[in-house]
């Protein structure tokens, strides 16, 4: 077990099997402020002067251009256009950091390793030299300008200082959300302050407000299961129809400009607390044949769950959607943050 999480037990934090915080002892905080250790998300770091080249010619966006003041998803493909991955990435010096759910992570890692060939990279797993913390909350702007003077305004903007990296993550319910990503002993000395203002909480409530900022996660259950636009990759700016050749590219660029998309990923809720990512979804007109998937899930306050689900858009439009089966939980479907173009 690592410091950080040394430090967090002795802060009241409780872990699961795993080692990841699942929360504090103490109250439950809203959705809309707290702090949260994200200590289920991985990193990588790719370095070296052929770097971005190589996972320029990897992944589903732009690179090589990627700015020093901004961060960008990203995804990583089959040679069949399914995701094996979805990702945060920006530079930190010279390196390209990748950041993915650690579950994930060493399978991914491995993967793309095998095509670095004699190109100058180097990929190494900096999960333990990193800290992430996932902040939501209208104060948390000015809460951080001691960290850094001027905190990112717009939705993936970036700005470095002594303390690390900050991304202005996007919205979720109108509230504005941060990740900062610091040392371990940067993350230790502002721990006190940041749950001075704001309480702690486990990652599972920063991957439920990602599920309402629309923004989908791949784990392993829904690898290679979804291309890009299933889950509004392209919606999200996780993927860049200009650049060059990547593994999957011709049948992404095919998903995109030939003929309307019949699937969707969209937000619902249902009551209960047995939905996951990758089961199935069933509707009442066609039982025998799922329309669709979860993607991501997680527990509300209302005791059931909040959902990303990829499903048939005409199954929506039918008749009842259910988890499961057909007789299941029927799903209550919400609106995303942004527009479905197919959808309209």
């Amino acid at each position: 077990m690592n410091t950080w999480l040394q430090f967090l037990i002795q802060h009241s934090a409780v872990l699961d099997a795993g080692n990841d915080v699942i929360g504090f002892a103490g109250d439950s905080p809203a959705p809309s402020a707290f702090v949260a250790p994200l200590t289920d998300l991985g990193l990588i770091a790719a370095s070296g002067e052929e770097a971005a080249v190589f996972l320029h010619n990897q992944l589903t966006n732009d690179v090589e251009h990627l700015g020093p003041s901004e961060a960008r998803l990203a995804g990583y493909c089959s040679p069949k256009g399914r995701l094996l991955a979805s990702m945060l990435t920006w530079k930190a010096g010279d390196s390209i950091m990748l950041q993915l759910p650690r579950a994930i992570q060493p399978a991914v890692q491995k993967r793309l390793q095998m095509f670095v060939l004699r190109a100058k990279v180097k990929l190494n797993d900096v999960s333990d030299t990193h800290v992430s913390l996932g902040l939501a909350g209208h104060d948390v702007a000015g809460l951080l300008t001691q960290w850094f003077p001027v905190p990112p305004a717009a939705p993936f903007g970036k700005a470095e200082s002594d303390a690390g990296i900050l991304i202005r993550m996007a919205d979720a319910l109108s509230v504005p959300r941060y990740l900062w990503v610091a040392d371990p002993m940067t993350a230790q000395a502002a721990w006190p302050t940041l749950t001075a203002k704001l309480p702690p909480a486990g990652a599972a409530l920063w991957r439920l407000s990602e599920i309402h900022a629309g923004i989908p996660r791949i784990t392993q259950p829904t690898q290679e299961q979804f291309v890009p636009q299933m889950v509004n990759f392209e919606l999200v700016g996780g993927v860049n129809f200009k650049k060059g050749c990547y593994p999957g590219q011709e049948i992404v660029a095919r998903s995109q400009y030939l003929g309307k998309l019949k699937r969707r990923m969209m937000l619902a809720s249902v009551e209960t607390i047995d939905a996951r990512a990758g089961m199935e979804v069933f509707s009442a007109a066609d039982p025998d044949q799922p329309c669709g998937m979860i993607v991501n899930a997680e527990k509300n306050d209302a005791g059931g769950m909040d959902c990303l689900v990829e499903v048939k858009i005409a199954a929506t439009e039918q008749s009842g959607v259910h988890l499961g089966s057909a007789n299941g939980p029927v799903l209550r479907f919400g609106s995303l943050p942004y527009s479905l173009p197919d959808a309209a």
